[in-house]
């Protein structure tokens, strides 16, 4: 019966869905009837003005890809993940996961809408806004009621449930769903296996490029519905995390890309602090639409610092620590504190530099940067063990030199402050600042 089922909703991924979209990174992306109309949303077609990974432009010109580009190769790797799935279920009837019409759909539906909250420079804004753009996703989706008759009409699924995939935060207790949950945030993820090899096209670079093919190959789900790779495929995984540690290494953390992401995070917690911005009126922007918002705010000192981006007149790295490094954590977690130490070295170059803004000196502390390794491989005798575990290069001491090695505190400053001076003072500052 199972298997009979699994075969006919293959028989839907495939038979009803002929509509095609012609993508740079996977060729045809093919959309059913219902799909197509959601693609068509506004609130999709917004993503279409948000570049996929913000100011890299101006250090690799064509990384002008967008938010859009990238959900619908997330969409399109997650109905080949459920084809192979159900491909499974239909050979191994045993399986006890069950896969509902209603589910499957929802979530291609998550996948497709899963960064419809998305604004400018949400992933560098974590620390300033409390929203996240997983939880302004499922605001837009249940306010608005154009895309919930989509979801429920034509797409004959449940609003409800296409939340519960995309906001992890939101309760649930239905073992599909959260199956669901884990597929689209893991380790093996349609949304990292589509923005390394995306990424990695649009700027040039060979580093995020994946064999998602292979890996979706060997996916497997055993009776507790917990996915894993044979021993056979472990190498998929290991390529995915040296990718994901090279992209962040050349790209996502270049030194260029930093300076202009804590530059617009400086302007923007500046006019929040001084409440001539208000969280909300950031939700919802495209990139055009963040500078004319700092605009209309009648800060100019505020939007002379944004523009800087605008017009690639980037501050530059002058000096720099690892995180590891530092030993005022309050320097670290407190970006009131951050601010206060800028000022100090603001005012120690002053004298020196007369020119010189108190707005452009900049302290950079990226995010952390995990190495998810959850995964279970199976043996040769049939078990299950951890990742981490099975393949020693990426045990925990490996991971944290990873991290360690490319996660440093950064001083920006105008190019015509002298590294030297700069570097002084930054050693003084955040060693015996306070």
């Amino acid at each position: 019966m199972e298997s009979r089922q699994a075969k006919n909703q293959i028989a839907h991924l495939m038979g009803e869905f002929n509509f095609t979209v012609r993508d740079p990174l996977w060729k045809d992306i093919v959309l059913s009837k219902g799909f197509k109309t959601l693609l068509a949303h506004s609130e999709v077609q917004k993503l279409s003005r948000i570049k996929q990974l913000g100011p890299v432009y101006l250090l690799y010109p064509g990384a002008v890809h967008t938010r859009l580009d990238h959900s619908l190769g997330v969409y399109h790797l997650s109905r080949l993940i459920l084809l192979k799935l159900l491909a499974n279920k239909m050979n191994s009837p045993h399986a006890t996961l069950t896969f509902s019409d209603e589910g499957i759909t929802a979530f291609l539906t998550a996948a497709l809408l899963h960064d419809v909250g998305h604004f400018p420079y949400a992933h560098a804004l974590k620390d300033n806004i409390r929203a996240t753009h997983e939880s302004l996703g499922v605001a837009i989706i249940n306010e608005s009621r154009s895309l919930k008759q989509i979801i429920e009409d034509e797409l004959k699924t449940s609003v409800e449930a296409v939340c519960q995939i995309i906001d992890t935060t939101l309760a649930c207790d239905e073992q599909e769903l959260l199956f669901y949950r884990s597929l689209l945030s893991g380790t093996l993820d349609p949304d990292k296996l589509d923005y390394l090899s995306r990424d990695a096209l649009f700027c040039g670079v060979p580093y995020g490029v994946q064999d998602a093919a292979y890996i979706i190959r060997h996916l497997k789900v055993n009776a507790q519905s917990l996915l894993y790779l044979p021993l056979e495929a472990i190498g998929g995984v290991e390529h995915l995390l040296f990718a994901k540690y090279s992209m962040y290494k050349n790209v996502y953390w270049h030194s260029a890309v930093r300076s202009a992401t804590a530059t617009i995070k400086k302007a923007l917690f500046l006019a929040l602090e001084r409440s001539t911005l208000h969280e909300e009126e950031l939700f919802g922007l495209d990139d055009e639409g963040l500078y004319y918002l700092l605009e209309r705010i009648e800060s100019p000192d505020i939007y002379n610092l944004a523009i800087r981006v605008r017009n690639n007149a980037l501050l530059e790295e002058k000096a720099h620590c690892l995180y590891a490094e530092v030993q005022h954590t309050r320097l670290l977690n407190d970006k009131h504190y951050t601010r206060a130490v800028e000022e100090a070295i603001w005012n120690a170059l002053k004298g020196r530099y007369r020119e010189l803004s108190p707005l452009e000196v900049i302290i950079d502390i990226p995010e952390k940067l995990s190495f998810e390794g959850d995964l279970l491989i199976e043996m040769e005798d049939g078990t299950l063990q951890e990742f981490a575990q099975v393949d020693p290069l990426f045990g925990s001491s490996m991971v944290e030199l990873f991290t360690t090695s490319i996660r440093k505190v950064a001083l920006f400053l105008p190019p015509y402050v002298d590294s030297k001076d700069a570097k002084a003072i930054f050693t003084e500052k955040v060693d015996n600042y306070g």
